[in-house]
Order: C-alpha cells, then structure tokens, then sequence
C-alpha cells in the first residue's frame, strides 16, 4: 500500500515508498521456495515459513539495525583489575542469536537424518543472514564444527550435545552449566594470514591425560565469547588441529587473553579479536601433524555457508531496490516501469536467482548420497564460495544505487549491506586461495572434474549458447595452470549456474542468465542486457510488497 502523505510545515512527503517490514522472506521468494523442494528439504517448509516471516518482521529487523549500531565492546578486568577477558554485546545481538539457534540453523543439518538435511540448513542461513549477517557467524562455526569434532570421539561425547541443542545460553560459565554452546575458531597469525603452515603457536603435551598447553597469539579469533574453540598450533609432530575450551573442567578460566577487538569495515555486530595463549590448555583433534586435513572438515562448511550468506544478501539487496523502484516516481512514472531500470533491477534478479540456485545444489551434495555427489560438494563449495562471495559486492553497490541517495544515508538497510558485502570473500580462504583449491582438487580428484561435467550435461540441449559454453569449458580445463586459475574458477561457476537455471529455473530468467552471462555477453556493469529479454516478469519475482 502507498505510503501515507505526511504534511510539514513547508510541504507534503510524498513519493516515498512505504516501510519494507512484516514480510515474509520465505514466501515471497519463489526461487528459494522452489530450491528448498526440489533439493529435497521440502519436509522443512514449516521451519523455513516460520523464520521467514519472524526474519521479516519489523520486530527482528530492528533488531538487526540495533545490533549495528551498538558494536560489542571488550572488557579486559573487572572492577578490582582481576582479568575477566568478556566481550559485552547489546541485548539485540542475543535476541537474534536465540532466534536463530531456537530455529536451529546450526544444528538441522545433523539432527535431521534425512536427505536434504543441509539444504534445510541453507535455507535457513539464507534467510537469517538478510535480518543481520553479523550473527551467522558464530552459527555457522557451531554448525560446522559438528564433523571436525567428531574425529576426536571423547570430545564429541561431551561437547555434540550442548552445541546440537536448540537453545542459546549467552553467559559467561563454564559449559556444563549452560543450556546450550557455541563454538568459535581461531587459526591465522600475523605472519601467515591465509598460509596456516606458516603459525608460530606452539603446543606441548601438558600433565600425560591428552591435554597440551598452547602459547601464542592469533590475529583473528572469530565470535571470542564462544564456548570452545578450534585452532591449530605446531606440535612435535607438525601443525595440528586442537580444541580449546573457555572454562576449564574446574570452572576456572582457560588462559586465552583478548588484546583488543577489530575495529571492522562491517560484520560490527559480531566480535573478531586478537588473542594470546599463555599456557591455554586444550585437546588433541585428529593426529599430529595433520592439523590442515583436519580442520578442512570444518572449513568445507563454512565455505557453503559463505556464499550461502551471500546469496541471501543479494536476495534482500535486490528486494530492497525493486521496492524503492515500484513506489518512486521520477520524470512522470514508476522507476520500475523505466526500460533501463527494469534492465539493472532484472539483471539483479537473475544474479541473486542463479547465485540460490547454485548454494542449494551444494548444499544437496553435502548431504552425501553418493561419491559423485561427494566428489561434486568438494568441487561445487570451492566454486561458490570463489564466484558468489565475488559477485556479492558489485551487486550490492548496484541495488545501492537502485535507492539513490537514500540507499547512502543508514536509515536504510544498504549501506550494512554494502559494508558486509566483502567478507565473505576473505574470511576462510580468499579468492586465490580457492581458485587454487579448485586447481589441485581437478588434478588429484578426477572425481571432481566427472562429477561437475556430469552436472552440466543433465542440462545439455536445453540452450545453444550453454552447450557450446560448456564445451569451450572442457577445451579449457585440459591444459589448467596457476595463472588462469580465477579465470578458470568464473567460467566454471558461471556455466554451471546457468545450467541449473536453463534444467530448473523459469524460462525468462534462464534465457537472461544465458544471454547475458555467456558467449562474452558478460559486461562490467549490471543492467547492460541484450535487447529482446522479458525483463518484467524477472523483475516481478523480487516484488515482496505491493
């Protein structure tokens, strides 16, 4: 409904669309809500239903604002100078915690049983992340470090419980006395960044019972007021994974001290910190020296849940500009109804759409059916994390833009937007890193490369300009080598992309991806589409008030 026309002293506010609140982000996306059943999680529309429309709603999204702009602060002693090392956050960052771990999106995925059962979970991070991205964080760690636990069999007996559970429990005791845990990480150092071989922290075995002490710093230490954490430290027998809990069986302090906070470009919700182990006491995952293998258990699942969250930041970022262009007026009519609006507003549709479309694949291959399905989710995380967390920040800038000036000014949701849109690009494994990934994981799993052919020619003789993509892809990957390995990365993204959306997706949206994605259609900017298209039912499916 219009906004309603407000006199002031000197003129009338009009031609302002009204309050994008109370919607329901489940229902009024018909590319999620079509993902959701036919990667097999349909048995989760309930859930799905349930946190859509409490993510939407005026009440959570204020939440979400208020949780910004009131940043966690450190608070290194208490009043009597005794060291405390607790992180404070405003009342909404726990609100929105307990929404999401009460839906449970960090545990679904292992408490389901059923297939589909990481699809559900994507789902759900796809929807909580477009309330505030800050608080994936954290639940994204807990969620994926499930399988990194489990290769230590006694700590998952103790620690599978609390984290599994679908309560959040914010305060700072030890865990047994908590309802629920969360679980953080911690494992590049100054020196190293993205080359973990490359740590200094260094662990000792400590009293003879599996215990080793750690001493060293890390750079980044994600979500610090977790409840354990997973990190890695050079052990006699090379860099291993290890599991360091906040409080001690005792109920004492383990000796992790936080320096300082990041003063973050956004992710502000959520803490990031410096920290030091002085003789922090911790437990032995996996074997010596194989710290990297180890912890790629759980690195694998927070690169799904990486592009996962960008997805669902491109969702709402185009949402937000379809509704801006739906209710203003300018030069005598709707934006929305403009030829080149409808051109930039629909090429952000199929951006968004085909960015869903690949995370819930993925996220169906980690279910695990199969060794093609598993060969596929090694291969489909590395690709979506490289070209979704790349695609996020133009996008994000574009729908931007979409507002005018009122998309710069924080009243509005954007510039969180825009601000959080990089991370996911850095944290866990930049972009070279991953493309890189991709390269070995061709050559040393021919799996990989099978599988991923494989799904691309269940959609071959659906569109032309896809078939001869594909086969200049194939071409290609014959003769791979370091330097191309971004280039290769985006050509495989892309065509795979447009496979889904040519097999599964509504036709005008697949021929738009199509025709301007592939056969050097790409351009620099969003909205520079062939002629021909029907860009208003694309434009359409972003529409989630009317």
């Amino acid at each position: 409904m219009p906004a309603a026309i407000t006199r002031l002293a000197t003129h009338e506010v009009a031609n302002q669309p009204p309050p994008l609140v109370d919607y329901d982000l489940y229902a009024t996306d018909p590319g999620l809500v079509a993902a959701l059943h036919r990667e097999g999680a349909g048995w989760a529309e309930g859930k799905a239903q349930a946190l859509g429309e409490a993510a939407g709603s005026a009440a959570v999204l204020a939440e979400g604002e208020a949780a910004n702009r009131h940043p966690p602060e450190l608070h290194a002693f208490d009043r009597y100078g005794a060291r405390i090392d607790e992180v404070e956050f405003y009342p909404s960052y726990h609100a929105l915690m307990r929404l999401g771990l009460e839906a449970e999106i960090h545990s679904i995925a292992w408490t389901a049983q059923r297939g589909g059962a990481h699809v559900a979970h994507a789902a759900l991070e796809y929807m909580m992340t477009q309330a505030e991205a800050g608080v994936c964080c954290p639940i994204t760690m807990t969620y994926a470090s499930v399988p990194a636990l489990a290769q230590a069999p006694a700590v998952a007996a103790e620690w599978h419980p609390r984290i599994l559970t679908a309560t959040y429990d914010g305060r700072a005791v030890p865990a047994a006395e908590k309802a629920g845990a969360t679980i953080g990480m911690a494992m590049t150092e100054k020196q190293g960044g993205s080359d973990l071989r490359a740590n200094t922290t260094r662990a000792e075995p400590d009293g003879g019972d599996g215990w080793y002490a750690l001493r060293g710093h890390k750079w980044f230490c994600s979500a610090p007021m977790s409840d354990g954490f997973l990190t890695l430290a050079q052990a006699k027998g090379g860099l291993t994974c290890f599991f360091a809990p906040r409080f001690l069986p005792d109920g004492s302090r383990n000796r992790i001290f936080i320096q300082r906070l990041k003063d973050k470009l956004g992710n502000r919700s959520n803490a990031s910190a410096e920290i030091e182990y002085d003789g922090a006491q911790a437990v032995r995952i996996g074997d010596e020296g194989r710290g990297i293998a180890t912890i790629m258990t759980m690195v694998a699942h927070t690169r799904l849940d990486a592009a996962v969250v960008c997805a669902g930041m491109m969702r709402q970022g185009v949402v937000q500009a379809v509704h801006h262009a739906a209710h203003r007026s300018a030069f005598g009519r709707l934006l929305v109804e403009q030829p080149l609006m409808q051109a930039v507003l629909a090429d952000l549709v199929i951006e968004a759409e085909a960015a869903t479309a690949l995370v819930m694949r993925v996220a169906r291959a980690f279910d695990g059916g199969s060794e093609e399905e598993r060969a596929f989710a090694r291969i489909g995380a590395a690709l979506a994390k490289f070209w979704v967390t790349k695609r996020l920040p133009n996008h994000s800038y574009e729908a931007l833009e979409c507002l005018g000036g009122n998309g710069f000014v924080e009243e509005s949701q954007m510039p969180r937007l825009y601000r959080e849109a990089p991370v996911n690009a850095i944290w866990e494994g930049s972009g070279n890193v991953n493309a890189l990934d991709l390269l070995r994981a061709l050559a040393r799993e021919p799996a990989t490369r099978a599988a991923y052919f494989a799904e691309i020619a269940a959609s071959r003789g659906g569109h032309r300009a896809l078939d001869d993509a594909a086969a200049a892809l194939e071409a290609a990957l014959a003769v791979p080598d370091e330097a191309s390995a971004r280039r290769l990365a985006e050509d495989m993204a892309v065509v795979l992309q447009a496979a889904l959306l040519v097999r599964h997706g509504p036709a005008e949206v697949a021929d738009a991806f199509v025709a301007g994605r592939l056969g050097g259609a790409m351009r620099g900017c969003y909205g520079a589409l062939p002629k021909g298209l029907a860009l208003v039912p694309i434009v359409a499916r972003a529409r989630v008030i009317a």
